[in-house]
């Protein structure tokens, strides 16, 4: 992975899978067809005479372009976000990355990890992957790895139960 301004020196980076690329280019497919569909029902009810005079016809082609617009923006910065995606593995802490343009770099120790959990949803299960989340005293922490392959989203549970466990003992 390409190094941020952001990212502390020396670290090693893991990415998540190739393949959730394809899971959020399909949620944005269906996510973007549904939008256009909806907002596009003042267009066809003014084009087909149903509703005369409102909206403005101005607005009623307005509303489907702005979704195209947005759609087609959100789907070419898509690979970009994935791929800022990672995750670094520590002595004493787990550290996240996330973000294109607003970046992120969220550091877990593992003494504040209360407990670890794998998520799967039905579109991750078909190809192989799951979310990591890890959950700390503070309900305002979004820790949480999407993408992970479903063996190393396990293997990360273990690793970081078993390091918090760890650091909470020396407390």
């Amino acid at each position: 992975m390409r190094r941020e301004p952001i990212d502390p020196e020396g670290l090693a980076w893991t990415g998540v899978s190739p393949k959730y690329l394809r899971v959020r280019l399909l949620g944005w497919l269906i996510g973007s067809i549904l939008w256009l569909a909806l907002l596009s029902v003042p267009l066809v009810l003014r084009l087909t005479g149903v509703w005369d005079g409102f909206p403005p016809m101005a607005i009623a082609w307005a509303l489907p372009a702005v979704v195209l617009v947005i759609a087609v923006l959100t789907g070419v910065l898509l690979p970009r976000q994935v791929a800022a995606i990672g995750y670094a593995e520590r002595d004493d802490d787990l550290l996240i990355r996330r973000g294109v343009f607003f970046q992120r770099t969220l550091v877990v120790p593992y003494g504040r990890m209360q407990y670890v959990d794998v998520a799967v949803g039905p579109i991750e299960r078909v190809f192989g992957l799951c979310t990591l989340k890890l959950h700390t005293a503070s309900p305002t922490t979004n820790a949480s790895i999407a993408g992970l392959p479903t063996g190393e989203g396990a293997r990360l549970r273990e690793q970081l139960s078993a390091r918090g466990e760890a650091r909470l003992a020396g407390l």
